[in-house]
């Protein structure tokens, strides 16, 4: 079962077909909400299609409506006929804006799971209910009290807490319990395998990495009423379980279990009246079975998905959709259903792990000219083969229905100033790039490709690498075909005059020679004025005296030059 929410909020429960049925399933505590197609609210319904147990007038204060409470996607609710099952994540404590929102959600939890067990049904609950139950069950509290100013007491006495603990067996409460909440109604189950286990806690902070040091919280539970205590065999945490910032909770229930003093199966009890009878299947399950909440009615959630369906699965496009152009001409295929439909099947879905396929046609043959004077790595080193870091794409673009005509026009300039076109979509990043070769207008063909680069593999994750095979229409020409040179015009780019041009630059200074043939010495000015830093070359045949300014004396000639350092 899967709810539809927007937002960051939402609940799923998944069963096993082959194991248990539910026979009702709900979305929302407090039962305002209506089924799929339909304009009924659960509450409404009629008895034997109610689960039951929902909030009466006057059980929830005034401050938050029902409505509001179940817009975020935040509860299912799935009833078989050994108990109800709740999923539930509660809202956390944020800002104070949202805690008004928290405690009234919580009083609706409250009210349905007691209104459940009044009505003689038993009750499993599990799921985030960002709820730190006692001292034994967060990291640092003692830390965090005496920087807050708080007792043991003042963190128990929180409403969000005191209404958990009003709500499980053995929880501490200080004072007189609430008003109708005078007994506890439910079994914290993982507590109570583990009555004194320190450390076993659900949430860790991602931000401050916490998880490596267990420095968390407990604010997962898996709950149950009374009756039901004793199917449990085990209840644990998966603390090395990762991908997220919490971890799972789970609950074992034994394969044969006391109903009314009997032993039954468990199937017995998980499954419709007649489907299981001693652990036997009777009656096979099968589509009608479903309830309207089903996520298998769903097509995106149907069956088995991957995530490479995000990028690669055929969509088919609306009836209203804008038509695709024909590659004949301008004639319009006047079914854009069909047009779209015949255009995925010449068009193979790209998988980033497996070759491209090799194909007859040059349009559609993956290729690249060899002789092409604009590369570097080419020129640079002629006797290698070249390497390409993406296959290359066909040289005709294939093609793609277009949403509105604006798309076309951008595309089509985009082609002015570059070769192919431009990304517009995130599989556009997984297909290679494709290169426009240069044509001959006398005879359409291509006027420097003479050999074509096949790619071998195409791996997301390494540079596809390319063998260059000879064309069997340019085979006997290929290694007589002269280098073609630069226009006369074009300025060449000599790399042996370009790294000259940088070392003079960028090298050491040379030390000027004066009058005499011999190389002058270089000083420095230190002393702080207006030539600090100048840097002087003087003559070796003068002997300076230590001034700050340079000087020529009558007898000698003067051999002195300066630069700026």
């Amino acid at each position: 079962m899967l709810i539809r929410c927007p937002g960051y909020s939402g609940v799923a429960i998944y069963t096993r077909s082959s194991k248990c049925c539910p026979i009702r399933a709900e979305e929302g505590i407090t039962g305002v909400l209506c089924p799929p197609n339909s304009s009924t609210k659960f509450r409404d319904l009629p008895a034997d299609q109610q689960i039951g147990g929902y909030p009466t007038p006057g059980q929830l204060p005034d401050a938050i409506d029902e409505p509001t409470l179940d817009s975020e996607g935040r509860c299912v609710i799935l009833e078989f006929p050994a108990f109800v099952l709740i999923g539930l994540y509660s809202p956390a404590t944020r800002d104070e804006t949202r805690t008004e929102f928290r405690e009234a959600y919580q009083d609706a939890i409250d009210v349905r799971v007691r209104n459940l067990v009044a009505m003689g049904k038993q009750v499993f609950l599990c799921g985030d209910l960002n709820i730190v139950r006692s001292e034994m069950d967060t990291a640092g509290l003692a830390e965090r009290l005496r920087k807050e100013g708080m007792t043991l007491h003042d963190f128990l006495s929180l409403p969000s807490r005191r209404f958990l603990n009003h709500l499980v067996f053995g929880g501490r409460i200080h004072g007189e319990r609430d008003v109708g909440r005078d007994e506890p109604v439910l079994w914290d189950i993982c507590r109570e395998f583990h009555p004194t286990r320190a450390g076993m806690y659900t949430c860790w902070e991602t931000r401050k990495n916490a998880r490596p040091g267990n420095f968390g919280s407990r604010i997962d539970y898996v709950l149950c009423s009374s009756a039901i205590k004793d199917w449990f065999i085990d209840s644990n945490i998966q603390e090395g379980l990762l991908g997220s910032d919490h971890c799972p909770v789970y609950a074992t229930i034994s394969d044969t279990v006391s109903v009314d003093g009997a032993k039954v199966n468990i199937e017995d009890v998980m499954n419709p009246l007649g489907m299981f009878k001693d652990g036997k299947r009777l009656q096979e399950w099968s589509a009608k079975d479903l309830l309207p909440t089903s996520a298998k009615l769903i097509p995106e959630f149907d069956r088995r998905q991957s995530i490479r369906d995000m990028f690669f699965k055929k969509v088919v496009p609306s009836k209203k959709a804008d038509p695709a152009p024909s590659l004949a001409g301008n004639q319009v295929n006047p079914n854009p259903l069909d047009a779209a439909t015949t255009m995925d099947k010449d068009k193979p879905i790209l998988d980033s792990t497996l070759p491209i396929p090799h194909q007859s046609s040059q349009a559609t043959t993956p290729t690249q000219t060899s002789n092409n004077t604009s590369s570097s790595s080419a020129s640079a080193s002629p006797g290698k083969p070249p390497t390409a870091k993406r296959p290359a794409e066909p040289s005709t673009p294939q093609p793609r229905p277009l949403k509105k005509g604006k798309v076309a026009l951008s595309r089509e300039a985009s082609t002015k100033s570059g070769p192919g076109f431009s990304q517009s979509t995130l599989k556009g990043f997984f297909k290679p790039k494709t290169p426009t070769p240069d044509t001959d207008p006398a005879n359409g063909s291509n006027a420097t490709s003479n050999t074509k680069l096949t790619p071998t593999k195409a791996n997301a994750n390494s540079p596809a690498k390319t063998t260059p095979v000879a064309d069997p229409a340019t085979q006997g020409t290929t290694e007589k075909t002269p280098r073609p040179e630069s226009p006369p015009g074009e300025k060449v780019f000599d790399p042996i005059v370009a790294k000259e041009s940088w070392s003079k630059l960028l090298g050491k200074r040379v030390v000027p020679r004066c009058e005499h043939g011999e190389d002058c010495q270089t000083l420095v000015t230190k002393k702080a004025g207006i030539n600090c830093g100048m840097c002087f070359c003087p003559s070796c045949c003068l002997v300076l005296p230590s001034l700050s300014l340079p000087f020529t004396t009558p007898s000698q000639p003067s051999c002195l030059a300066s630069l700026r350092s």
